[in-house]
């Protein structure tokens, strides 16, 4: 319960501006690129930053990095709730972002050592994925209920009582799970990392929000190039902040790429579904709030029984109802009209919740079950690094296509719908063009989304053979020993037993290669 207080507050604070941006839209003034920054500068600090945490969490002792982590995401969350301007907001959410870097990777590294059984360990991260999939789920009705009372800056304030039980708790209960491991964490890759990230998703957001510039292009062109240096560098460093080669495994792939691509659609039919309800049908913010509860039980249930569906039917069977369930969920959102969508909209939530629900415990099973415990921080950075870039990577990508669509198609008064709905003396058939418009952009972003995973879900429908996903790999194809070194695990004992299922799933060796740093 110490342990899953701040993943929650972590997982939650990605979606809790997605009912207060028109209030916060009233109050600062942002403009549409400022209010972009708002909302994903947080995913963008925490994705970025994951995997060097987790590294220095695995190398320099846990606890330290929890405690600090958690100071500053309450100082973040201070800040954040009487910025006075929207630059200094943007800046709080980075800082908030920071800290949410250090506590996710430490976290999940805890679970895998506090239960060393698989199926144990297996129900620990179910339990762990339900908590960031209801704090994502949630996080829109929180901030709906606290903006029907207080101001805009209690969506902020609701994470102090949580760090301060955490900072008083956290000493006493998890002293013993510090744990050290060789290597120093190589800077520069931290550094290019982040800045690549950020100077690409820039470009694109620069580029969808005003148009092609210059700036837009510079910016998206040395940010590519930035991530290109940082995956050649990882190969060649003895301690990598991200080790490449567990990508070999076909499995562990697909469950990455099902960490990100979920999150992106969810997060940007959230944020443009909360911005439907209250600006296109004009409903009150806590019966918005409230719309989302079906969606939400669905998708928590979901995460919490999935393990349990796993052993029965096998991580490819999952990830592919996934990715159909997700495609199915989206399409429902294409027949809401400017007139009305509610039941659309809950049919969408709930159908969606499904294949959401199986991403989060899938994705962060998988990634933890890979390598042995020494790595565990970062490789649970991998899985979590994966969906809070897909978090932000769905507003930053898909609402900048439906902020598009609202530019070429609006009355062309101001960039946003909350903005164009603020003018005064508005025409009523002007009020009428700017809601058509921005539905429209709904549209299209839900059935972009939509399209990307019925060709994730094919994918895995033809390219993870049924055969040997639940069977035992032979001892001799797990892992080289150059492998077993380079990534620090132990060697097999002849007392360790045979795989169970569900590490042989997570562990065994792909068709295109072997999966390094076995856990066994």
């Amino acid at each position: 319960m110490v342990v899953l207080g701040p993943v929650l507050l972590v997982s939650m604070d990605g979606s809790i501006l997605f009912l207060a941006m028109p209030r916060i839209s009233q109050a600062l003034a942002p403009t549409a690129d400022q209010a972009l920054w708002i909302l994903d500068i947080y995913g963008f600090a925490v994705g970025s930053l994951l995997i060097a945490f987790g590294n220095i969490g695995d190398r320099y002792g846990r606890l330290r990095l929890l405690m600090i982590g958690a100071a500053i995401f309450g100082i973040g969350s201070a800040t954040a709730a009487f910025a006075p301007t929207a630059e200094l907001l943007i800046a709080a959410r980075a800082l908030m972002g920071i800290a949410g870097a250090t506590l996710l990777p430490s976290a999940l590294a805890v679970l895998s050592e506090l239960f060393s059984a698989p199926r144990r360990r297996a129900q620990a991260i179910g339990i762990f994925a339900a908590a960031f999939a209801a704090g994502f789920a949630i996080g829109p009705i929180v901030g709906g209920m606290l903006l029907e009372r207080f101001w805009w800056g209690s969506v902020f304030l609701v994470n102090l009582p949580v760090i301060a039980l955490f900072l008083i708790f956290a000493p006493v209960l998890l002293g013993e799970v510090r744990t050290t491991r060789p290597g120093r964490v190589d800077i520069f890759s931290v550094a290019t990392s982040a800045a690549g990230l950020l100077l690409a998703i820039y470009g694109l957001k620069h580029a969808a929000a005003e148009g092609l510039s210059t700036t837009a292009v510079l910016a998206g062109v040395a940010g590519l190039a930035l991530l290109a240096w940082f995956a050649r560098r990882q190969r060649a460093l003895e301690h990598p902040l991200m080790d490449l080669s567990l990508f070999r495994d076909r499995v562990f792939t697909v469950a990455v790429v099902t960490g990100l691509l979920p999150l992106a659609a969810w997060s940007a039919a959230a944020y443009l579904a909360g911005i439907y309800l209250q600006s296109v049908l004009d409903l009150p913010i806590v019966q918005a709030a409230l719309l989302a509860l079906p969606g939400a039980t669905v998708l928590t249930t979901t995460c919490i029984v999935t393990p349990m569906v796993v052993d029965r039917v096998g991580k490819r069977a999952a990830l592919i109802v996934c990715h159909f369930s997700i495609a199915a969920g989206l399409l429902f959102l294409l027949p809401a009209t400017t007139d009305g969508g509610i039941g659309w909209y809950i049919a969408s939530t709930v159908i969606a919740g499904v294949g959401y629900g199986i991403s989060f415990a899938v994705v962060a099973d998988t990634t933890v079950g890979a390598v042995p415990t020494e790595r565990a921080g970062s490789a649970g950075a991998i899985a979590e690094t994966s969906n809070e870039i897909g978090n932000a990577l769905g507003i930053a990508l898909l609402g900048s296509l439906a902020a598009l669509i609202f530019r070429l198609q609006g009355p062309d008064l101001a960039s946003t719908l909350d903005e164009t709905l603020q003018l005064p003396g508005l025409a009523p058939a002007t009020v009428v063009n700017a809601k058509a418009s921005f539905v429209t952009g709904l549209h299209v972003a839900a059935a972009v989304a939509s399209l990307l995973h019925v060709a994730l879900g094919i994918l895995a429908l033809r390219w993870l053979p049924q055969a040997g996903l639940e069977q035992p790999a032979p001892a001799t194809a797990l892992a080289t020993t150059a492998d077993r070194q380079r990534l620090g695990s132990r060697p097999a004992s002849p007392t360790s037993g045979p795989l169970t299922p569900r590490q042989s799933a997570c562990s065994r060796t792909g068709s295109s290669g072997g999966l390094g740093g076995t856990r066994r």
